[in-house]
């Protein structure tokens, strides 16, 4: 409950109304209006606090869950995060299975937060016993008394961001908002606000923004799921080697796919730039705007709303690590360490 004079009863009444915030030079070379809803704001520091939330709350009502059950995700690390905290709050038990792709920070904030983790390797198929969904589904079998919250394959993922991020971005622009450009992972974020959009104006345009080794795009424009797709790629939060339930294809005007390498730069030109510590799925969504945008899409009267979904101290020993990104071989003539912006003095 929020109290008149902002006094809050615990972190969870901090969740959703999160601000718009207009970016003023990193895009500024393209024509139209470009604004970032920035997820970092949630007391978790990501859009999925919201899901976590809202999930955990309707299974509450449904008397799913009871005092001192456990509560089970797979996860890339920020909704385990935002499930831990709801937990804490809740008086849940929390167990985790994590990507091994998930940064080392990611896993011992985790950790800090009273879960228990169980690391998954990152590259093999989704029906592989040793696959974080899998072992996930095994350990909901194994432990009675636990809910698996299942992301992927839940519809209230979409129903969370269609009452909440949705809303808050059309009062936040007026209405006039005229594209969305978000990230696809599980697909409830950008399924649950367009779909909220839509409705309010069906001319507002939908953009997903996917990664290469990712079978999302294709699926989407042919209806047809393609092994082929599917290699490694090192973006946490967006993608996925099986078609999640949770993404509402039909709400979705287009797919951009994105590079590893072009989003991790874009991920530190937004910090450089704009003044924001954001993650590197905020990397890629801002790394689908400057495609698009040299390819024309938007005009002077547009307003293109991005979603930065995370913080960018998920990611201290990824895209903001000069070590990490020189072994991906990510730096070169045009892109430089930054490591020659520091000088010690002996």
């Amino acid at each position: 409950m929020k109290h008149k004079n902002k006094v809050f009863d615990n972190v969870l009444d901090l969740i959703g109304q999160t601000p718009l915030i207009k970016l003023n030079k990193i895009a500024s070379k393209f024509e139209g209006n470009f604004y970032a809803k920035v997820e970092s704001f949630n007391p978790g520091h990501s859009s999925k606090d919201r899901i976590a939330l809202y999930i955990i709350e309707q299974a509450e009502k449904k008397g799913i869950l009871s005092p001192g059950d456990t509560i089970i995700e797979t996860t890339s690390g920020n909704t385990g995060f935002s499930i831990a905290m709801v937990s804490i709050i809740k008086g849940y038990d929390c167990v985790l299975a994590v990507s091994s792709k998930s940064s080392a920070d990611k896993i011992d904030m985790l950790k800090t937060m009273g879960a228990k983790v169980y690391v998954c390797p990152a590259h093999v198929s989704a029906d592989d016993p040793r696959s974080y969904y899998q072992v996930a589904k095994r350990l909901h079998e194994e432990r009675k008394g636990s809910v698996y919250i299942n992301q992927y394959f839940n519809e209230l993922n979409i129903d969370a961001h269609y009452k909440s991020t949705g809303p808050e971005i059309w009062e936040q622009t007026e209405g006039k908002i005229t594209h969305l450009v978000a990230c696809s992972g599980t697909g409830g974020t950008i399924s649950g606000t367009a779909k909220y959009l839509k409705e309010q104006n069906p001319n507002v345009k939908v953009i997903g923004v996917d990664a290469f080794g990712s079978v999302i795009k294709k699926y989407h424009e042919t209806r047809e799921f393609d092994e082929k797709e599917i290699y490694p790629y090192r973006i946490e939060g967006l993608g996925k080697n099986l078609i999640p339930t949770a993404t509402d294809f039909d709400v979705i005007d287009e797919f951009v796919k994105v590079t590893d390498e072009e989003s991790a730069h874009t991920a530190r030109l937004i910090a450089k730039s704009e003044g924001m510590f954001v993650g590197y799925t905020s990397g890629a969504a801002m790394q689908a705007i400057m495609q698009l945008g040299e390819l024309g899409e938007f005009k002077k009267e547009d307003n293109i709303v991005i979603i930065f979904p995370d913080h960018g101290s998920r990611y201290m020993g990824k895209v903001y690590s000069d070590k990490w990104m020189n072994e991906q071989g990510f730096f070169d003539s045009k892109n430089e360490a930054s490591a020659q912006n520091i000088q010690y003095i002996k």
